[in-house]
């Protein structure tokens, strides 16, 4: 088992009430649901409420969720629109453009701030039905649709999908991102008032103390296997060829090596098919993918389209040695070759030859791991949230002051 390396979380300070707002949070994916921006919401709405804020969480009706009204937690109220499924994407759904029932619902339950973390229609209609209210608005930038679209065949519409997004997220007063890279990359594309919502990592729960021989047993492996781990949506942009590759590659050389791909979607069969040899045992949530991440040696990470990537930080605090090209939380967390490994983009053959390298020392697998550890453990979810709460007062100061003198603030503008 590796060495644990847990520090406790910092005491809760409690906040003055005076400071408290009511946010509604807009978004078409949320828990149990399973991808980065449901895990980022649960924690941005748990983290707000748990400093003193009220929640009103808007969302589609999820596929076989009931009506009936159950509990929440205190300081939220829930409140379902409809929705439709997604093409391609099992068990989620994008929420109808329900502008009317928005503008009912805050104009009997009033909002200081509406934050929109998805561009679908419910998004679209949240952020008019915001605007017609006079409600300070901001948008979450958690999806790189441009990116996705040639993985797709809709590739030709690159460009115009940048202008949609640019025009949507600059019609709200302020835009989040996940990295300073992405802040620098909207900004040179005309996105305005970009500030960053970093990401946190939950350190007890993903902790190297949850490696599980048994584990390790049912995906055929003993003390001297070499486990390698990939976590996330089974699709085309997530260029899981390339971690077939490097297995492969490292198979060769290393017989007693094992693939683990953990997740679901629409490449899952046609990995199952071509590549008997690797273990596809479907999603994983809480305890049991903390226990997966803790149970591998090393994480293959090749997609080329996170905005973020929370799988990054969750392996890292698992103590498991990240391998994955220069971008997003890789560029943000990793140190190349101190507390994991990066390839420049679009690298395949040196994403490869580094995992055949780190595959050959295993003390340097180890190092990196604890390495990886102690950086996971100075990103803790309550000072992100600490941030974007700050950075969500700010906006409603700044609408507050706007309105309060609308000639000074066209004269400045000028």
């Amino acid at each position: 088992m590796r060495p644990e390396t847990h520090s406790p979380t910092s005491p809760r300070i409690p906040e003055d009430p005076s400071n408290a707002m009511s946010i509604a949070v807009v978004t078409e994916t949320y828990p149990p649901e399973i991808n980065g921006v449901a895990n980022t919401m649960r924690h941005l709405v748990e983290g707000l409420i748990e400093r003193g804020h009220r929640v009103q969480l808007v969302r589609p009706k999820q596929a076989g969720e009931h009506q009936s009204r159950e509990s929440t937690p205190r300081g939220m109220r829930l409140h379902r629109v409809p929705g439709l499924p997604i093409p391609g994407y099992p068990g989620l759904r994008f929420g109808l453009p329900v502008f009317w029932r928005l503008r009912r619902l805050w104009h009997g339950d009033p909002v200081d701030l509406v934050y929109i973390a998805t561009q679908g229609p419910l998004g679209h209609a949240a952020l008019s039905a915001a605007q017609a209210h006079g409600i300070p608005t901001v948008t979450g930038f958690h999806t790189q649709f441009q990116q996705y679209s040639e993985h797709y065949g809709l590739g030709l519409f690159d460009q115009q999908i940048g202008k949609t997004l640019q025009h949507f997220h600059n019609r709200s007063d302020t835009t989040l991102v996940p990295t300073t890279q992405l802040q620098a990359d909207l900004l040179a594309r005309g996105f305005h008032d970009v500030h960053v919502f970093g990401r946190g990592v939950d350190i007890d729960l993903f902790n190297p103390a949850r490696r599980d021989p048994a584990l390790r047993r049912e995906w055929g492996c003993d003390a001297e296997t070499l486990a390698l781990l990939y976590v996330g949506r089974l699709a085309p942009e997530k260029n899981l060829e390339l971690a077939c590759a490097a297995h492969a590659a490292i198979l060769a050389r290393h017989p007693r090596t094992r693939l683990i791909l953990i997740g679901d979607g629409p490449e899952r069969e046609r990995i199952r098919h071509h590549h008997p040899e690797i273990i596809c045992p479907g999603s994983r949530v809480g305890t049991a993918l903390a226990a997966a991440y803790a149970s591998a040696d090393l994480f293959l990470f090749p997609s080329l389209t996170e905005t973020f990537g929370n799988v990054v930080p969750e392996a890292m605090a698992s103590g498991l040695p990240v391998l994955a090209f220069d971008d997003a939380a890789a560029h943000t967390l990793i140190r190349p070759w101190e507390n994991g490994v990066t390839q420049s983009p679009n690298d395949p053959e040196a994403f490869i030859a580094a995992a055949l390298e780190l595959a050959q020392d295993r003390p340097r697998l180890l190092r990196l791991g604890q390495e990886a550890r102690e950086t996971a453990e100075g990103i803790s979810w309550d000072r992100v949230i600490q941030g974007v709460e700050t950075r969500l007062h700010r906006v409603i100061a700044e609408r507050r002051a706007r309105t309060a003198n609308p000639l000074k603030t066209a004269a400045l503008a000028d």
